[in-house]
């Protein structure tokens, strides 16, 4: 699982940090999305999916 994100799609909602938070974090300065890292082991792949399906932006990309 290959995981992007794109910063200019983020409304900062926080809700891929409430679903991964071993996966993706917020900027202080203005909560859009930090991708912590990009190829999560298997044991967070299904936390990382409910972060893309709960994203209102449509910000996160999975490759499978």
């Amino acid at each position: 699982m290959k995981v992007v994100v794109d910063e200019e799609k983020c409304v900062a909602a926080g809700q891929c940090v409430a679903a991964a938070a071993k996966v993706f974090d917020q900027r202080d300065e203005d909560g859009v999305v930090v991708l912590l890292n990009a190829n999560p082991p298997a044991d967070l792949a299904d936390d990382v999916r409910d972060a893309a399906a709960v994203c209102p932006a449509l910000a996160i990309l999975i490759e499978e």
